[in-house]
């Protein structure tokens, strides 16, 4: 059921992706908007429905094959949209986008993120499938399981080791370049999905755990927001 969800949430992203790019083709910003908030809904839903199935057993395998194939499937249905706020700071930096515009952009993930959790919220109080039974009743899920320096270091890390990457696979074939990066992602929640979850990637963090963001404001958004940011801003100064 979960797995159907999913494949629904992905379709019905892909016909509004068509819609928007045929009906608003000549309304640049609006265009921009709607695909950067579609796209960025599709990762973090599915995302939220992800973090659920982390028990299935075996674990860890059946949790990391899902991961690496809807990644694999974001990479390919999604293309043209960054979906985090760090890769959109790039553009920006360089100049190849406006502030005005990239600030569009982050808007438009941050509100697709807000979405999301109210989406799966409402789906899980359907109860659909088993592991939706007590979703809603967890609260904060406490995604730190070590102190509050070494998660920022992680996410910091993980963010510098992701968006470099980002940077030295932009010359390989695309089909291939998808499979390299759900690689790495798959591998970097492997490594430290048991101590931050491994997000590097503020909208999706906030998605994920907006509960821990309003009991824990200062904190979570120290570790997943500017650590992300900085690992970013760390790869554009260097490179």
């Amino acid at each position: 059921t979960s797995l159907l969800l999913m494949a629904g949430i992905m379709v019905a992203v892909g016909l509004c992706r068509r819609l928007t790019r045929r009906q608003l083709r000549y309304h640049r910003r609006l265009c921009t908007f709607l695909l950067e908030m579609f796209s960025t809904f599709q990762i973090c839903a599915c995302t939220n429905e992800l973090c659920l199935l982390g028990n299935v057993e075996p674990k860890p395998h059946a949790a990391l094959t899902l991961t690496y194939g809807f990644t694999v499937l974001h990479g390919l249905t999604l293309t043209g949209s960054t979906c985090n706020p760090c890769g959109t700071l790039q553009p920006m930096w360089g100049g190849g986008t406006s502030v005005k515009m990239g600030g569009l952009k982050i808007a438009a993930q941050f509100m697709a993120a807000a979405l999301a959790r109210v989406f799966m919220r409402f789906i899980w109080s359907l109860e659909m499938a088993e592991p939706h039974s007590g979703a809603l009743s967890k609260g904060c899920s406490n995604p730190m399981q070590t102190t509050e320096m070494q998660a920022f270091c992680i996410e910091l890390l993980f963010s510098v080791v992701f968006q470099l990457t980002i940077l030295r696979v932009e010359s390989v074939n695309p089909k291939y370049k998808v499979h390299l990066i759900a690689l790495l992602i798959t591998m970097l929640v492997y490594a430290g999905g048991n101590l931050t979850g491994a997000i590097f990637n503020p909208a999706l963090a906030f998605s994920l755990h907006a509960n821990c963001f309003y009991d824990k404001f200062l904190s979570y958004s120290l570790v997943y927001w500017i650590a992300p940011s900085l690992g970013k801003f760390v790869i554009l100064c260097v490179f």
